[in-house]
């Protein structure tokens, strides 16, 4: 069985890390990193540097907007994480208000190249801009709730990292479901259904 797997924004502090994973994942066969061309770090030269690897994946370097049907043709899973990092001073409105435009315009893209991928959004503030592809993949006529969703992990892994050190714990034992989404307002770690108690 043969996955491609698409990541958007691949270049950024975000990207690299995850493209370095994502190459790592003996199930996936071909890696498609994309950014745009004014990347501080060229796709081209993230993905011969992880062509290096040496797993199954095929990685492919594109960017530029004349570069992205390519990237996402074939594409079983696409991920975005592309958008500016929130700066000191900046509101999660003032992030959105950036970021929305970027992670829309590239969920158009995908909605037309990619429609029957599995969307997964990185690009903060998550909480928003979800539904914001949603709203994208609904006008294009291809959304399915099933196959769109927002990456919060980084609050599971904190938490499940702040236990464990309290407690003086294996944090590979400690099991902390984070429930309400990636917003500091809605976040909630659900100790009641920890593990260990």
């Amino acid at each position: 069985m043969s996955i491609k797997v698409a990541l958007l924004g691949a270049c950024g502090g975000i990207g690299q890390p995850l493209a370095l994973l994502l190459k790592l994942n003996q199930k996936i066969s071909e890696l498609a990193l994309y950014d745009i061309k004014q990347a501080r770090t060229p796709c081209a030269g993230v993905a011969e540097d992880l062509s290096h690897i040496n797993t199954p994946a095929e990685v492919k370097g594109y960017a530029g907007e004349e570069e992205i049907e390519a990237c996402l043709t074939g594409s079983d899973i696409v991920i975005i994480t592309a958008g500016v990092p929130r700066k000191p001073g900046m509101t999660r409105d003032d992030l959105f208000s950036i970021n929305a435009g970027i992670a829309a315009g590239l969920a158009k893209n995908c909605a037309k190249y990619a429609p029957k991928a599995t969307l997964c959004i990185v690009t903060n503030p998550v909480n928003s801009i979800v539904p914001a592809c949603a709203e994208v993949y609904k006008q294009a006529g291809v959304f399915n709730p099933k196959k769109l969703l927002g990456v919060s992990l980084l609050d599971t892994v904190r938490a499940e990292t702040f236990v464990a050190k309290e407690l003086k714990a294996d944090v590979n034992k400690v099991t902390i479901p984070v429930i309400g989404g990636h917003a500091g307002v809605t976040i909630m770690p659900w100790f009641s259904h920890s593990t260990p108690k």
